[in-house]
């Protein structure tokens, strides 16, 4: 591809997790207005953090008068399953430049990584595809979420708008775009019933990453056979 034609396919590939990072987005910033952050820190935390889950997490526990180590330990524990991310598409990144990988790295996240991996696999693509797609999709982050923290005093009830349902539902959308053939819906499966186990039996968040790694080692052998 050429580099317009590239700039073009990431932003159309982007959309749907735009659409979904604006509701999550202003949720999160509804959620820190009410635990006392501005506009201002909310949108530092974004611009610095940028990892939802462990945003929310850290709202929360900030607003409940948790201390400063806790947070960090929770959070990283919660963004572990991002070494995963980053493994599998380092085989796609070889012609990239070395010096840029860093900063591509720093914008994946569950969804940009969903994406991404799904097209790497079927074209070659160069820095400019991932820079459309992961900076388009954290600029409407950090926006959402500043536009939620100033608004947040306005919608006491959240809920009732189904801001609760629209990061599930967004993983779910992304989920089905990874449905190639039966193999791929199987392992589907699997990794959610593992991952439902372990939340009942293990504490913390390491649910995720058991369920991720035992599944893979599932699709792996399922490929060799």
């Amino acid at each position: 591809m050429h580099k317009k034609e590239e700039f073009l396919f990431a932003i159309k590939r982007v959309f749907p997790i735009v659409m979904g990072y604006l509701p999550v987005g202003f949720a999160l910033g509804v959620m820190a207005a009410d635990s006392g952050f501005s506009p201002m820190q909310m949108g530092l935390m974004s611009l610095f953090v940028y990892a939802g889950s462990a945003q929310f997490i850290a709202v929360d526990m900030l607003g409940s008068g948790t201390s400063a180590i806790p947070i960090i330990i929770t959070t990283f524990l919660v963004n572990l399953r991002h070494f995963l991310f980053s493994a599998s598409l380092a085989p796609y990144f070889r012609e990239i430049k070395q010096s840029l990988i860093p900063l591509i790295s720093f914008f994946i996240t569950d969804e940009t990584f969903a994406v991404s991996i799904t097209d790497a696999e079927q074209r070659p693509l160069s820095h400019i595809y991932y820079f459309s797609l992961y900076i388009t999709a954290y600029s409407c982050w950090v926006l959402s979420t500043i536009i939620g923290t100033t608004l947040g005093n306005l919608i006491p009830d959240t809920k009732a708008l189904g801001f609760d349902f629209a990061l599930p539902g967004m993983f779910l959308a992304l989920l089905c775009m990874q449905f190639k053939n039966a193999r791929f819906i199987l392992i589907a499966l699997i990794s959610g019933l593992l991952s439902i186990f372990f939340i009942h039996i293990i504490p913390g968040n390491w649910n995720v990453i058991l369920a991720t790694v035992i599944a893979a080692a599932i699709g792996v052998l399922i490929d060799e056979n």
